[in-house]
């Protein structure tokens, strides 16, 4: 679910009445310290204080430079109802910072000569599945991976909207997805330039399960396992007790409702563009392990870090990865939005800063609580960037 159909969210949520979303959380404390000398640890704490007494339910922080390592905390709580305090070690829902996981995982399949980039998308897909997409000889795996497909955005679509609404916790599958865009006009000439759809890398881990077998297996061999991330899951959400509880503030007037449970089951549905949960340090883990050529070879590398360009000619998108500018600084990273979740993970080359940003206060709509969101984040890139 993404910022695009902030309308059609806000007119359905409005129609319904609160229900009782809740789910357990409990307290977890970590088995060793985290770097408690770091040298912005009081002002990053201050910060996330600041926010959290204005209403923010939780929020998590964790960074790593080569001066000073791993560095996370965290403040406000993981459960608002009984005041179960947020530690570093619950974990966070990565929406779509998902994507970068799922595009490791196909190029590992590149590599292994599984998979061509530049083949159309029906070598690999059953009739069945691809025959939902409008000219979908003319696509190629390439073209999910960095988004320039021109595949309508299943997660736009109103009907679908419609139905997640009505069924709060429906589970979906793949079929059921692409059965909201079915034959659907594409948006543009394939390969024209970025436009971002959650379609591709649902289509990614479609193409994945029928080359490899299991696109979930696939994260785990190809990104969990070589980087020894024990506290990062994917497609076991519900099973997780220091899962954050999820919070949203519908009307945008500043009450939050607790959405837990149609969170949990969202992300548990959706494959390839979420569906991973991980523990603040966890993330920086990935992204460092990532960047730093631990899990793909030089070539992969180049391929995942080739940017594409946005409408204005801009370089915006390589493959799981965003080109983008803050505080005046590139990073390469994703962020992620959800009904009950937000985050953002990213590198920043010039100062060697790796940091993941984490809350469990819903960020798809505005609001003040979501302008909140957004302000910290800006105000914890300036500090960290100074």
């Amino acid at each position: 679910m993404k910022y695009a159909f902030i309308a059609a969210l806000l007119a359905g949520l409005l129609a319904c009445e609160p229900e009782d979303l809740a789910t357990s959380t409990v307290s977890c404390t970590e088995t060793t310290p985290i770097n408690a000398h770091y040298s912005k640890a009081q002002p990053i704490q201050n910060l996330l204080d600041r926010f959290t007494a204005e209403g923010l339910p939780g929020v998590a922080v964790a960074v790593y430079t080569p001066q000073e390592g791993y560095w996370a905390t965290a403040s406000g709580y993981a459960r608002l109802e009984d005041k179960t305090a947020l530690q570093p070690c619950h974990l966070h829902y990565s929406q779509s910072v998902a994507k970068t996981y799922m595009a490791v995982g196909i190029l590992k399949l590149v590599e292994a000569g599984k998979i061509e980039l530049d083949r159309p998308i029906t070598t690999y897909l059953p009739a069945n599945l691809s025959d939902n997409i409008t000219d979908a000889e003319t696509i190629t795996v390439r073209m999910l991976l960095n988004h320039t497909s021109g595949i309508p955005n299943y997660s736009l679509d109103t009907d679908y909207v419609t139905v997640l609404l009505q069924h709060p916790l429906r589970s979906f599958t793949g079929a059921d997805y692409l059965s909201y865009i079915r034959k659907a006009p594409l948006l543009f000439k394939p390969g024209s330039y970025f436009q971002y759809s959650d379609t591709n890398y649902l289509l990614l881990t479609l193409i994945a399960n029928q080359v490899h077998g299991d696109h979930a297996r696939l994260i785990q061999e190809s990104v969990l396992v070589p980087l020894h991330l024990q506290q990062t899951f994917y497609h076991n959400v519900q099973r997780q007790t220091n899962l954050v509880n999820s919070y949203f503030d519908r009307f945008g007037d500043g009450k939050l409702e607790n959405v837990s449970q149609m969170q949990q089951v969202n992300v548990n549905s959706l494959s390839g563009d979420d569906g991973l949960v991980a523990a603040p340090i966890d993330f920086v883990k990935f992204l460092r392990g990532l960047l730093e050529g631990k899990l793909l070879s030089d070539k992969s590398m180049k391929t995942i870090m080739t940017w594409v360009n946005d409408k204005d000619g801009e370089p915006t998108y390589g493959m799981g990865l965003y080109h983008v500018y803050y505080s005046g600084q590139l990073a390469y990273g994703h962020g992620g939005a959800g009904l009950g979740a937000g985050c953002a993970l990213y590198y920043f080359p010039e100062k060697q800063l790796y940091v993941f940003m984490g809350t469990n206060m819903g960020t798809l709509t505005d609001g003040p609580y979501v302008r909140k969101v957004g302000e910290m984040k800006d105000q914890l890139l300036d500090l960290l960037l100074k």
